[in-house]
């Protein structure tokens, strides 16, 4: 049932015009549909959105008796009328404006009919003048909004290109489809299909929107009010532009908490300066959100947005863990398939089969040829070896401080830094005069033969890394590791002990891989060779010759 809003509830949630360019007519439109349990959602504009922007679901329809009040403004089925129910909004839509903004934009047609209703009602409105009529439809309801801003010549002027307004609505609709995979999706641009989803999981939807090769390379993130799927590794970006987020429901522009959150979740998986590609859906209660900070919703408050970060950090960091993260090596003619998800967590046992260039480890294993970067595995190894120290020795006191100079950059991520540096055993004082006095070390570090060791600690610790502590071990951890040249036979077995018993063996802690995996089909195919036989994941086959 629809009702009016008392001005003293609807004052509180007044956010000014919605409608400023077809893009919010269809934003408003989708909400709308979405909140009417919609299964099925169709999208058509012509000329950019200008002259039609039409949206048709199948959801629960709005009764005949309250039709004429739909283009009211401030008149709306989703929100009771007390001031109490603002605290707690639950839909995607809730201030009442959608509709009257549409029809003071340009012209309004709704044809609406609940599934237990005999006929649908028809409601032509344009700025106040609303007529209403009856009509036949099916269940669901339709809206469309013709000649957007006709009578509002300056504002049409001012509009975006047409293709620039496509692009941004298409894009859009590409985000309501990674947040809302189980419905079925079709946008249509002057009549031609643009994008279509059949409904899925949140895999198909990547598949949807960026295409099955993207699609084959996310993994499933599953944790409390935290799910959707994350990018393996190998795939990212330079800019965050495939990070999206949701929350309850509403697909929101990320605070940067939350997109720092993803990407520590990867911590040295991921090296610096790339986003991964995210579609992750947020549950947080009705009351710890606020929806109503921006007049097109595009952002939301939250109560306690740390502990959702933490949240989000723990639940992609879980789902990075679940799954082996090798990565394909390159083939020597096409693309590699990607590697399929075996849902074990161990690194595989790997025999060696030689030594490449003095660097490179060749193995075999699960049926494939295994390629490990001796210097980033061996790197792993001693960083994971640096952390372990660091959690069980004291920090080592210094018999006599060191004095080192700082950048006036350093100095002052010292005062920012100094009471987390020393919860891991780094004491490093401000002396002034550009100096710093540095008072203990962690012993575990203390040992290492490293040139400029303390230099090295400091500077660090100091860099512009958002992880100090990851940073100083990540750096002391490569300058003993193997170089080119070092690499012989026994060298190369430890190096695949060790590996195998790091707790994250796929990657260096500079976020570089450690492996890469070349499988054996890939190498038939490359030969030309017919009846390829299918080598089972997970064990290795006696050797078999095919012809």
């Amino acid at each position: 049932m629809i009702h009016v809003l008392p001005p003293h509830v609807a004052r509180l949630i007044a956010a000014g015009e919605v409608v400023s360019r077809p893009l919010d007519v269809v934003r408003e439109l989708v909400d709308n549909a979405l909140d009417a349990g919609a299964t099925r959602i169709e999208l058509d504009i012509e000329d950019g959105g200008l002259r039609v922007v039409r949206v048709r679901d199948n959801g629960v329809g709005i009764p005949a008796a309250s039709v004429a009040l739909a283009a009211v403004r401030h008149a709306t089925s989703k929100l009771p009328p007390d001031v109490a129910a603002v605290e707690r909004v639950t839909t995607l839509g809730f201030r009442g404006e959608a509709l009257w903004a549409a029809a003071q934009a340009g012209r309004l047609h709704l044809v609406t009919r609940p599934a237990s209703q005999v006929g649908a009602a028809e409601l032509h409105a344009h700025g106040e003048d609303i007529r209403l009529g009856r009509t036949s439809a099916p269940a669901g309801t339709t809206v469309t909004v013709l000649a957007l801003f006709e009578a509002l010549p300056a504002r049409r002027r001012t509009q975006l290109p047409t293709a620039t307004e496509v692009r941004e609505i298409t894009a859009l609709l590409g985000r309501y489809v990674l947040h809302h995979p189980d419905i079925h999706w079709r946008v249509a641009v002057d009549g031609e299909p643009r994008l279509t989803h059949a409904p899925a999981d949140h895999r198909g939807a990547v598949a949807s929107v960026y295409g099955p090769l993207s699609a084959n390379r996310v993994l499933t993130v599953d944790g409390p009010g935290v799910r959707g799927v994350v990018s393996r590794p190998e795939l990212t970006r330079a800019r965050r532009d495939r990070m999206h987020f949701s929350v309850n429901g509403r697909p929101v522009l990320a605070p940067p908490e939350l997109e720092k959150a993803v990407i520590e979740g990867y911590a040295e998986l991921l090296p610096a300066g790339v986003a991964p590609l995210c579609v992750l859906d947020l549950t947080v209660a009705p009351e710890d959100h606020n929806p109503n900070v921006h007049p097109a919703k595009q952002m939301v408050a939250l109560a306690d947005l740390g502990a959702v970060a933490a949240r989000v950090r723990e639940a992609v960091a879980a789902a990075l863990a679940a799954h082996p993260l090798a990565r394909l090596a390159p083939t020597l003619s096409a693309p590699p398939a990607p590697v399929r998800d075996t849902g074990g967590t161990s690194f595989p046992v790997l025999t060696l089969v030689g030594v490449y260039q003095g660097l490179y480890v060749l193995a075999h294993g699960e049926g494939d040829l295994w390629v490990v970067d001796a210097h980033a595995a061996h790197e792993r190894a001693l960083y994971e070896r640096l952390i372990r120290g660091l959690e069980d020795a004291p920090p080592l006191e210094l018999p006599e401080p060191e004095l080192l100079h700082l950048t006036p950059e350093q100095t002052a991520r010292l005062h920012e830094r100094s009471a987390h540096l020393q919860t891991w055993g780094l004491t490093l004082e401000d002396f002034g005069a550009g100096l710093a006095r540095l008072r203990t070390v962690p012993a575990t570090l203390a040992a290492l033969a490293v040139p400029r060791l303390h230099e090295q600690i400091v500077e660090a610790a100091l860099g512009d890394s958002p992880d100090p502590r990851r940073d100083v071990l990540a750096r002391l951890a490569c300058a003993p590791a193997l170089k080119a040249g070092m690499l012989d036979h026994a060298r190369a077995e430890l190096v695949l002990a060790a590996l195998s018993a790091c707790e994250q063996p796929w990657a260096c802690p500079h976020g570089r891989p450690t492996v890469l995996r070349l499988p054996e089909r890939d190498l038939a195919h490359a030969f030309g060779r017919r009846g390829v036989r299918d080598v089972a994941r997970g064990r290795d086959s006696a050797p078999e010759f095919r012809h």
